[in-house]
């Protein structure tokens, strides 16, 4: 998905009202949209350095959210706290000029919050929440800055997301249809 990009699980939203509390333009929402159709027409609309298109897909009890070239859903409170309220969201975002980040939020509270990179270091209201689950997909949460880095940190923070939601790492997001629409 590139150098910048955010992948989002919603719990019990569909794809309509997830892009509606992100906050999209709804007159632009369009089914069926394919994975790189979303990634190109998020290039082609980005917007202050997140994604200008987004897509949205139900695979089970979730909704995925795909920002292509966006960083949003993991770190804008507005954009978090609004798509949280009365459910959870699990949020992988890879951002090579600034900040990777692993968010739990649950209903407009991030719970867990890290950077795959230094999953040391945690924040949020129950920061420990899933410590176990983090040694078991290689986020050492007692990770020493000065021993050896954590490796394959977007890998493992995948395998977190897919062991909170249950959705398998098998899942081909590539191969899914997205209802699309340009992000505001």
């Amino acid at each position: 998905m590139g150098e910048i990009y955010c992948v989002s699980f919603v719990r019990d939203l569909p794809p309509e009202e997830a892009l509606r509390r992100f906050g999209v333009d709804e007159e632009t929402m369009e089914e069926g949209v394919a994975f790189g159709e979303v990634d190109d027409r998020s290039v082609e609309t980005m917007r202050d350095d997140s994604a200008g298109y987004i897509g949205a897909a139900r695979v089970g009890d979730w909704t995925v959210v795909i920002e292509p070239g966006g960083w949003r859903m993991a770190v804008d409170d507005t954009i978090y706290v609004r798509v949280s309220r009365g459910t959870e969201v699990v949020s992988v975002c890879c951002h090579e000029y600034a900040e990777d980040t692993f968010a739990y939020i649950v209903d407009g509270t991030r719970v867990v919050s890290f950077d795959p990179m230094f999953p040391e270091e945690r924040s949020g209201s129950d920061p420990d929440r899933f410590v176990m689950k983090m040694h078991e997909v290689g986020l050492d949460p007692d990770h020493d800055i000065d021993g050896p880095g954590i490796d394959h940190p977007m890998e493992s923070s995948f395998a977190l997301a897919s062991s909170i939601t249950g959705l398998p790492l098998s899942t081909d997001l590539r191969n899914l249809r997205f209802l699309g629409a340009e992000a505001l």
